[in-house]
């Protein structure tokens, strides 16, 4: 049965904490909230209650859902190849509204959809997600609302999207402020020789580069280590070369989420 606790309140922030461990591990979906918008959530290890959330969502598994976690030190578990610019973006800005998509564990025995081997990881900094994860481990999580419609602030806006799809709704109060817009977490891809910006949010470019200034803006091209820009550098290599260079593949899509 579809069961809302108030997490202002001690004792149902206790009981409904429970009910939501007891969901998870027996592949059900729950919502709880983040410091950016409210997340839906399933067992980020079981292939059945990830298509779950992405059925709850109306979404296919071309968009997979990023991954939460309790501590910055579940990095080096879930994800391979760290690099050290990635490391200082994760140790500045988590918890906080900051993604990282890296390359996962191979080893790892989970099925988030179409990731091309990647992981989409955050630290949320918001207490009643941090008692949750410290409770299940890392969760499968997407923003709280049907695909299309706008991401839930409150409980209650993802109970009237989601319904009874869901088995437990934390209320938690308005994320992140009452009476602002919901703003997701930045998302940056990790996964080449240059950290990159695939979806601005919580964390501006200009925070990100007071820590890792190389870090490329949305939509921005890297120069040439010559300083030609990108046009002139293809220009050469083709005249060098008939054959084309690789491209790299892009990181999967991610969906809004928290």
């Amino acid at each position: 049965m579809t069961t809302t606790y108030n997490c202002t309140s001690e004792d149902q922030r206790a009981l409904g904490l429970e009910h939501a461990q007891r969901a998870i591990s027996e592949k059900k979906c729950v919502v709880f909230p983040t410091d950016t918008v409210y997340g839906i959530a399933a067992d980020a290890f079981s292939p059945q209650a990830v298509t779950m959330l992405l059925v709850s969502k109306g979404r296919s598994r071309a968009m997979p859902p990023p991954v939460l976690i309790p501590r910055i030190n579940a990095l080096d578990g879930l994800a391979t190849d760290v690099s050290a610019d990635a490391r200082k973006l994760a140790e500045a800005f988590w918890p906080g509204g900051l993604t990282l998509i890296l390359h996962a564990q191979p080893s790892l025995d989970w099925d988030l959809g179409e990731t091309q081997g990647t992981v989409a990881l955050r630290m949320p900094a918001d207490e009643v997600a941090q008692e949750l994860l410290t409770l299940t481990g890392p969760l499968a999580v997407s923003s709280a609302n049907r695909t299309g419609q706008p991401p839930a602030q409150t409980a209650a806006e993802a109970r009237a999207q989601l319904a009874e799809s869901v088995e437990v709704y934390l209320e938690g109060g308005f994320r992140p402020v009452e009476g602002t817009d919901a703003v997701p977490s930045t998302i940056v891809d990790a996964t080449g020789p240059l950290l990159r910006v695939v979806r601005n949010g919580a964390v501006s470019l200009e925070r990100l580069r007071e820590h890792v200034p190389g870090v490329l803006g949305l939509g921005e091209i890297p120069m040439a280590e010559d300083g030609e820009s990108p046009e002139e550098h293809a220009d050469h290599a083709q005249e060098e070369s008939p054959e084309p260079a690789p491209e790299q593949p892009a990181a999967p899509v991610r969906e809004t989420d928290g």
